[in-house]
């Protein structure tokens, strides 16, 4: 017969041995209450990290805008075509002003054409230049003629400058361009009422003939001639 004091008395329950352990359980695993941890639990202070970083939120940060590269003018037409800058090409329009500095150089009187040059501007300058040295009857021509030398009878025509005045005697010099070019070769002749015999090179030492050496070097013959001033 069993022992009546072995059971609880009628209608009770006996506690499950699962109650008995819960206690000693959950002391076990809850969380130690000398140092805070985090939860995931929300609270009332702290922020929703999904409204934090929801782009609609006013405080949420947003990238700062990246303003657009400006493109140059040069580039923005090349691209426009779809061609390609050149290596090492300049995309920037210059200044103004470095634009006129570098306007291309007026064209000098000795770039004329030869006949041009000596009808428009050498003769008046040559003129000018033996009547200040006291000549004041010179008669000055160019013509396309034979060389009146003794012995080039048979040459070609060439161009000539022909001078002449006839204070002390008559004097006579010829300069001559059978090239048609002041750059060219030149030649130079002088008489007293003869025929001229001799035919001389005419500055043939200089690199580059101006208007300016071409007077000087023709003045220049003629006062060693001691034709000019009071000789």
């Amino acid at each position: 017969m069993a022992d009546p004091t072995n059971h609880n008395q009628a209608g009770e329950v006996a506690p499950s041995t699962v109650d008995k352990q819960a206690p000693s359980v959950a002391e076990e695993h809850a969380p130690s209450t000398d140092s805070p941890e985090a939860t995931d639990l929300p609270t009332a202070n702290a922020p929703d990290p999904k409204a934090a970083n929801s782009e609609d939120s006013p405080k949420a940060a947003k990238p700062t805008a990246v303003p657009p590269k400006r493109e140059k003018p040069a580039a923005a037409a090349k691209a426009a075509t779809g061609e390609k800058p050149a290596a090492g090409e300049a995309t920037e329009e210059k200044p103004a002003a470095a634009k006129a500095a570098k306007k291309e150089k007026a064209p000098s009187v000795e770039d004329k054409p030869f006949v041009e040059f000596i009808e428009q501007d050498y003769l008046p300058a040559l003129q000018k230049a033996i009547a200040q040295k006291g000549v004041q009857d010179l008669q000055v021509s160019f013509a396309k003629q034979k060389m009146p030398i003794t012995g080039f009878e048979s040459t070609e025509e060439c161009w000539q400058i022909i001078g002449s005045w006839s204070e002390i005697g008559k004097r006579q010099f010829n300069l001559y361009f059978p090239d048609e070019d002041i750059q060219g070769k030149k030649g130079f002749s002088c008489n007293e009422g003869k025929k001229p015999s001799t035919l001389e090179s005419f500055l043939i030492d200089e690199r580059k003939i101006t208007l300016d050496l071409l007077v000087y070097g023709l003045v220049q013959r003629l006062d060693g001639q001691k034709w000019l001033g009071r000789n």
